[in-house]
């Protein structure tokens, strides 16, 4: 199993918030995580409100990742 915590900025180089990713992703029927991941001083460090985290398990199959990718464009192009 692994897990990626990541964020999206705009073309402008603007962080987008990763809550709004996280709720847009959500209403797409992708289920991803939001905030400090229990790494919240590193957080703090890097100056970012936080970060989405996506995470693959033994049940994770490759239509699952291509939704998970589709759904992540979509999201990126709706707040980019």
């Amino acid at each position: 199993a692994g897990a990626v915590s990541f964020n999206l900025y705009n073309p402008q180089g603007k962080l987008i918030r990763p809550y709004d990713v996280g709720m847009l992703l959500d209403q797409q029927g992708v289920a991803v995580r939001t905030g400090h991941h229990c790494a919240e001083p590193l957080i703090d460090y890097l100056g970012i409100p936080g970060t989405v985290r996506a995470s693959v398990a033994l049940y994770t199959e490759e239509e699952d990742i291509l939704a998970f990718v589709k759904a992540l464009e979509k999201a990126a192009m709706m707040l980019g």
